[in-house]
């Protein structure tokens, strides 16, 4: 009975083994037929052949093999990838070999980001736009870099001026009534809106001189922050300084809002102009933020006002000025043109976007009128003698402008006529130049012969000018067209803002 039931159990022992090795081999032969179809499936979904090895690994890694390629009923799909990470689909098949409904799955095939990638990532989401640095010019990042300086002096003066203000006012020493104090605040206020209102007839003048209005408006912001730290100083004179600052402050920031939008569309590439803006404005109010932090933490040790706000200030205009200097716009204002079409008397050549821009006069504001060129202006200011302009009035009867030289005012001045249109306001600015350009060489040319004899050009000399300066457009404008716009410049959308005038 021993040894029976000894044979019985190394005969069952034996079934149960060949058995197990059965399905081993069975199930090993169904998923070495997997793989393989995987791997054409693959190869015919763009995937190389060599890739299949390490398909397999990733396979083993997830624990498809071990558990979703058992049976033989997964089946991938297609593979997909976004900036750099990848996934792919499989589905589940049944029986007959047909997809099962709603049976994909996602299996990822990338390895997960370090905590650090992980934040920098999602710094990146608000601070950069969408497809940097592809989506914008490479004058982007240097702008918002001055940018963010810019914001970060701003609102770390701001915790000064607001703490000055609230002591002038009275609140920290309780010296006026709550009701008193709110008034004088509301007037404030009230007074901020109306400069704000009365500087925006100016709207015009954003387009023209986008810069120097842009630079200037934060000039008057840190005249502003000074006008109500001097409060601190004369607290009884707190309503009328701080309305003096307040207007400072909104009339900056009409002009910082204004000229936003144009440096925003130069930086942009596609249509993305809304994200470039939502971004700006991100790390702008980051920069804010940090420091507005900073401040208050500086601010506990009560360091000396004025020294402290030279320091932010002088920090805020530097970085203010650097900001508009990296601003590379592709149209031609006056200060652009002028830059252009001197480059172009000297070399014979266009300055490039990024040479034209950065040799722009930034301090050369829009309400200065010691500007040697006038663009549009009257026939009175041209014109003092009609011998003058008699003389002159035959070399531009095809033209429909007339350019001219005023010896008692050192101006050139270019008229137009009420037939001119975008392209003749264009032609016209470039004679004014070139006229310009005439009569310098041949003022320094004659400056010592001048000193030493004593001796004025005459009027024939200025008209002699102006026939050299026709013959000369007539042959080189159309070159300085053709070269601006190789160099990218958008000849078409001129920012000269002539004058009003036009002769009948």
């Amino acid at each position: 009975m021993k040894q029976s039931t000894n044979s019985t159990s190394t005969s069952a022992a034996q079934t149960l083994t060949s058995q197990e090795s059965r399905l081993l081999v069975r199930e090993t032969l169904r998923i070495s037929a997997s793989l393989a179809s995987n791997a054409g499936l693959s190869s015919s979904t763009g995937i190389h052949e060599g890739a299949a090895i390490p398909l397999m690994d990733e396979n083993r890694r997830m624990g498809l093999v071990g558990d979703e390629f058992r049976d033989s009923s997964l089946k991938l799909i297609c593979c997909e990838e976004i900036d750099g990470r990848r996934w792919k689909y499989v589905a589940e098949k049944d029986s007959f070999g047909n997809f099962k409904n709603n049976s994909i799955r996602t299996v990822s095939l990338h390895t997960p980001q370090a905590p650090l990638d992980e934040l920098m990532s999602f710094i990146r989401s608000y601070v950069v736009p969408e497809g940097f640095p592809e989506s914008v010019t490479p004058s982007y990042v240097p702008y918002m870099t001055w940018r963010a300086l810019k914001h970060f002096f701003g609102g770390a003066m701001g915790v000064f001026t607001t703490q000055t203000l609230l002591n002038s006012v009275g609140i920290s020493r309780n010296s006026a009534t709550p009701g008193a104090v709110a008034i004088n605040w509301i007037l404030k206020d009230g007074a901020g809106r109306v400069g704000k209102m009365l500087f925006s007839r100016q709207g015009n003048k954003f387009d023209y001189d986008l810069k120097q209005l842009r630079f200037a408006g934060d000039l008057l912001m840190e005249l502003g922050a000074g006008v109500e730290l001097a409060t601190a100083s004369v607290p009884h004179l707190f309503l009328p300084l701080a309305c003096v600052a307040n207007v400072l402050k909104n009339v900056a920031a009409v002009t910082s809002t204004s000229t936003r939008t144009p440096i925003y569309k130069a930086f942009a590439k596609g249509e993305n102009i809304g994200d470039v803006t939502a971004k700006g404005e991100c790390v702008g109010n980051i920069a804010d933020l940090l420091g507005t932090g900073l401040s208050i933490l500086i601010s506990k040790k009560n360091p000396s006002l004025v020294t402290t706000f030279s320091l932010l200030s002088c920090g805020y205009v530097f970085s203010s000025y650097r900001e508009v200097r990296s601003v590379v716009l592709h149209t031609l204002n006056r200060a652009r043109f002028s830059v252009a079409v001197e480059s172009f008397l000297k070399t014979g050549q266009v300055p490039s976007l990024q040479e034209g821009n950065m040799q722009e006069k930034i301090f050369s504001f829009p309400w200065l009128k010691d500007r040697p060129v006038v663009l549009g202006s009257r026939f009175r200011d041209a014109f003092q003698d009609p011998g003058a302009f008699l003389a002159i009035e035959p070399l531009f009867e095809k033209e429909r402008y007339i350019v001219t030289y005023n010896p008692s005012k050192g101006k050139v001045y270019a008229l137009l006529k009420d037939q001119a249109k975008s392209d003749d306001i264009l032609k016209a600015a470039f004679h004014a130049h070139v006229l310009l350009h005439f009569i310098h060489s041949a003022n320094n040319s004659l400056s010592s012969r001048s000193q030493q004899e004593h001796l004025m050009p005459a009027a024939t000399d200025f008209e002699l000018h102006i026939a050299e300066s026709c013959k000369m457009v007539s042959t080189s404008y159309r070159h300085f067209k053709n070269n601006a716009a190789e160099q990218g410049w958008r000849m078409s959308d001129s920012l000269l803002n002539p004058g009003r005038a036009r002769l009948h």
